[in-house]
């Protein structure tokens, strides 16, 4: 079997640790011996000296060297013996001033000139060396012996063998190697301990996986059209791909710095930092519709993905206007086909003079509906949106109006923002006011100077004091969702787009009960034509829409206003500019 270097980061990281553990108990070891073995040598030259001091200060000592001989049986040699054998010292050697010992382990010795050079101890200095006699190897301390009168008269040399130094330090190898091998022990199961805990956090993978994995990371962040943000427990920004960026309109410097510091405050912040929780969260950041998820992660951060809804929020919305026209038609096909019955009635019955009235009266009565709007709202796309609104709305029992004071000229610079608010408006007032006693809603547009001003109002429940600038957060509703994505963006976008323009929304209490919406529009309307002739402001846009709903060409329609009418079952005059609703509930039934 081939044993090689270990791929898994756990196995590489606890021998590493092993290696390191074992090389820094082997130094310790050997830097703690080497300073010990020149402890114990220091410490048995300081005896050798304390005892040679101790038998130089012995009284008498040096008289007794003056009166005799050096003998084996001399009073020199017996004090020297009691001396040694009570200190435990290898020898202890006094000689005269010539160097002659007078006392000797071997009493061969005694009477013979040292070994070792006596000058520097008889010259009166102290002496500690380790060196070699007659007796071997030994740590040696020498002291000069003097008279009473501090004559020199001899030295005393005290010997401790080097070989129980050596034992001293033999001796203590075991004990340190015990203490050594205890550590080396403890430090291997805290590396072992320390790499485990790295291979669960690792997943037990190699070097290699790890650097293949980040690679992978980073090419399936930066591809993916999903965007994704990494937060740290503190909520700065560790990770944020490509997408993320441009959803969010960040920059890569941005990296590190707290998410509440790059993003401006709002639901868009609230959900990315676990203020505000949920599932599929929807919300506006720019002119972008976002649906964020917030997944916390074990170190107490976080990671948040976004998707870009904004053209599935736009196809959504053309479905809705589709679902509209699709309700606007069928309640004109149930309509005319209630129409079509009764004249085929008067045919079959013979009553071809009363069927001839309630033609003209019928295509009155619709030809009156889109001229009561164009001769207010000059602008053909705005009209157009009401009309089909009026169709909808009496589909489902409204009463659909027109303010009073409702005069816009056709000089609305982008008209399609303001259909997208009237229609967010229109549609929500006829789901609250539906359920009403006396359903209605009324719909008021005017110009004041190039400021252009909406309001909608509906006979509904109303909207609650503590819940007027929740109903413009994005993603609440009290309604249910639809088959095609979630509710609470309309007036979340209405208030962008009216935030966008320099103007504002907010809603009130409509006299009476119901609710009541006001958007303003400042800089909504172009400067007014110095000149006539146009369509905008003579209500002539009125023809054109009324051709367009009737199928009748334009260029076959008077350019003047509508000449009033004469309705034959009252007898009352009807017009333009007359008050009844657009629509009345059941008329389309």
């Amino acid at each position: 079997m081939r044993i090689g270097w270990p791929r898994r980061v756990f196995s590489q990281v606890l021998l590493m640790q092993l290696a390191i553990a074992t090389g820094v108990t082997a130094l310790a070891t050997g830097l703690f011996l080497a300073p010990l073995s020149a402890q114990l040598d220091d410490e048995a030259m300081r005896r050798a000296l304390a005892i040679a001091q101790t038998t130089a200060a012995r009284p008498r000592l040096a008289e007794t060297l003056r009166g005799s001989s050096p003998t084996p049986e001399g009073p020199v040699q017996a004090e020297a013996e009691r001396i040694r054998r009570t200190t435990g010292a290898e020898y202890v050697v006094i000689m005269d001033e010539h160097g002659v010992r007078w006392s000797h382990t071997d009493p061969g010795q005694i009477g013979r000139i040292v070994s070792t050079d006596p000058t520097d101890a008889l010259a009166g200095r102290q002496i500690m060396q380790i060196d070699n006699g007659t007796l071997g190897r030994s740590a040696r301390g020498k002291v000069p012996l003097r008279d009473d009168h501090e004559r020199i008269v001899g030295a005393v040399s005290v010997g401790i063998a080097y070989e129980s130094v050596r034992d001293r330090l033999l001796s203590a190898v075991p004990g340190l190697l015990a203490y050594a091998g205890g550590a080396l022990a403890v430090g291997a199961l805290a590396a072992y301990l320390v790499s485990r805990r790295l291979q669960r956090r690792t997943h037990d993978l190699a070097f290699s996986d790890i650097s293949a994995l980040l690679a992978e990371r980073e090419a399936m962040l930066h591809g993916i059209r999903e965007g994704v943000v990494a937060l740290d427990r503190r909520g700065r920004i560790r990770l944020m791909n490509d997408e993320a960026q441009r959803l969010l309109d960040l920059r890569a410097e941005d990296t590190g710095r707290r998410l509440d510091e790059v993003l401006p405050p709002g639901r868009t912040t609230d959900v990315l930092t676990g203020r505000v929780t949920g599932a599929d969260l929807l919300t506006v950041s720019g002119s972008r519709v976002l649906v964020a998820n917030r997944l916390p992660t074990d170190d107490g951060g976080a990671v948040a993905t976004l998707r870009d809804r904004t053209e599935l929020e736009r196809l959504g919305r053309e479905l809705d206007g589709t679902r509209g026209l699709i309700d606007a038609l069928r309640a004109q096909d149930h309509e005319h086909a209630n129409r079509l019955h009764t004249l085929l009635g008067l045919l079959e019955l013979g009553l071809y003079e009363e069927a001839s009235e309630f033609i003209t009266e019928t295509v009155g009565v619709h030809r009156a509906t889109a001229e009561q709007v164009a001769e207010r709202v000059h602008d053909p796309l705005l009209a157009a949106l009401l009309v089909g609104k009026a169709a909808v709305a009496a589909e489902r029992g409204v009463a659909l109006r027109i303010g009073t004071d409702t005069l816009l000229p056709d000089r609305v610079v982008d008209p399609r923002e303001l259909v997208t608010m009237i229609g967010n408006l229109v549609d929500n007032a006829l789901d609250a006011a539906a359920g009403s006693a006396e359903p209605q809603v009324e719909v008021e547009l005017r110009a004041e100077g190039r400021t252009a001003v909406l309001r909608v109002r509906d006979s509904g429940p109303g909207v609650p004091a503590d819940h007027r600038e929740l109903v413009f957060a994005e993603g609440w509703s009290t309604k249910e969702p639809p088959a095609h994505g979630q509710r609470g963006i309309g007036l979340a976008l209405v208030r962008r787009l009216a935030e966008r323009q320099g103007g504002s929304v907010r809603v009130g209490d409509r006299e009476g009960g119901g609710a009541e919406f006001t958007v303003v529009l400042p800089e909504t309307l172009a400067e007014a034509a110095t000149g006539g002739g146009g369509g905008g402001e003579d209500g002539s846009g009125a023809g054109s829409l009324t051709a367009i709903l009737d199928g009748t060409p334009p260029e076959a329609l008077p350019a003047a206003r509508a000449e009033p009418r004469t309705d034959r079952r009252t007898d009352r005059p009807t017009g333009p500019l007359d008050e009844p609703p657009l629509t009345t509930p059941g008329e389309s039934r």
